[in-house]
Order: C-alpha cells, then sequence, then structure tokens
C-alpha cells in the first residue's frame, strides 16, 4: 500500500538569544535545568526555549548555531514558546532582534515582496504588511512586474515606500505577539 511520505519537519540553523538565565530551570521540560535560553529562530521566528552546555556564555542578541550538527554551546532545543510565557526582558530585546534578522535576512524578505500574491478577491498579502495600503501596493505590483526587486533600497527607490525593515519588523511583531490573525513570515 502507498503511504504519501509527510514533508520533512523544517528545523532551525540559528537563533538569537533574547534572554537567558544561567541557573533557570526549562518551563517546556520538566526537570531540565541549566543554563535557560529564550530565543528567536532566524528561519521560522519561532520563539524557542534552548538548553545551553554548561559553563557556556552567552549575548543578548547573539546569533547561535541550533542545528543537528556540530553545536558548540547548544545542548538542546528544548521547545517553542508562547510570546506571553517570555520574560520581559526577552520581550523587550525582541523588537531589536527581529529587526537584525529583517536587515540581515534582506536577499529572503525582498523575495517575500516580490513574490506575495492576494490572499482573498480584497485583499493581498502585501497589504498586511503596515505601511502598505492600496496605493504602494499598486505602485509595488506594477514595478515588480517590470523588474523583481533587488533589495529594500531598490524598493524604496523604485515605490517611494519608506523604511521597509522598520514595517516588516512591525509586522512580525504583530505576528509573533498574537496581534494577527494570520501570518506571513511567523511559522508555528
Amino acid at each position: 500500500m502507498y503511504r504519501a511520505q509527510s514533508p520533512p519537519r523544517k528545523y532551525e540553523e540559528y537563533a538569537y538569544v533574547l534572554d537567558f538565565n544561567p541557573r533557570g530551570k526549562s518551563s517546556t521540560v520538566r526537570g531540565r535545568e541549566g543554563i535557560i535560553i529564550t530565543a528567536i529562530g532566524e528561519n521560522r521566528l519561532t520563539l524557542l526555549e534552548i538548553l545551553g552546555i554548561a559553563n557556556s556564555t552567552f549575548e543578548v542578541g547573539e546569533k547561535i548555531y541550533i542545528g543537528k550538527e556540530g553545536r558548540t554551546k547548544v545542548e538542546s532545543v528544548l521547545g517553542k514558546m508562547e510570546y506571553e510565557k517570555i520574560s520581559s526582558s526577552a520581550q523587550t530585546e525582541l523588537q531589536n532582534v527581529v529587526e537584525t534578522i529583517v536587515t540581515e535576512n534582506e536577499s529572503k524578505f525582498v523575495e517575500y515582496l516580490n513574490k506575495a500574491q492576494p490572499l482573498t478577491p480584497r485583499i493581498h498579502a502585501l497589504e498586511l504588511i503596515p505601511g502598505i495600503g492600496k496605493t504602494y501596493m499598486k505602485t509595488m505590483l506594477e514595478e515588480r512586474e517590470k523588474k523583481l526587486f533587488e533589495s529594500y533600497e531598490d524598493l524604496q527607490e523604485r515605490v517611494g515606500f519608506k523604511e521597509p525593515i522598520k514595517h516588516i519588523t512591525e509586522r512580525i511583531m504583530d505576528e509573533i505577539t498574537g496581534e494577527s490573525r494570520m501570518n506571513l513570515f511567523v511559522k508555528r
């Protein structure tokens, strides 16, 4: 009998540290103690609880490797976390770290803007990004027809859409905090 294979699970390779407790207790796995790190995954933008290797040091905002092979500072990824359950200092750091991710992964976000499609007959995915209303959306669609956007700067010059990093960051923050009903960037 033929069974459809489920798609391979996607795992984060890197995460950014939002907060850590050198003598913490896990909130996702009972009985796990040690260096408990709250981080955000670079690719799927999910909040994660991570167990650091004893005697490792961490900095808020630091990019750490959490992939399957060759971890140097991470013992294990304990699980996903909800925004409400992360510390207030992690919540405070989140916006800056998300902005860093949006800045450092420019090609990924520009590609999203180049490929975004209508969600319903009335709403286009681009309109869900703060600052993009019907006018900017129309101009963006016309411009990307002529030539795909190559960078945030290219987008700003051709469309006049100011501060795309700030607006994409704001959208991601709304998705992480649960303000938005639909996610464009955050994978649950």
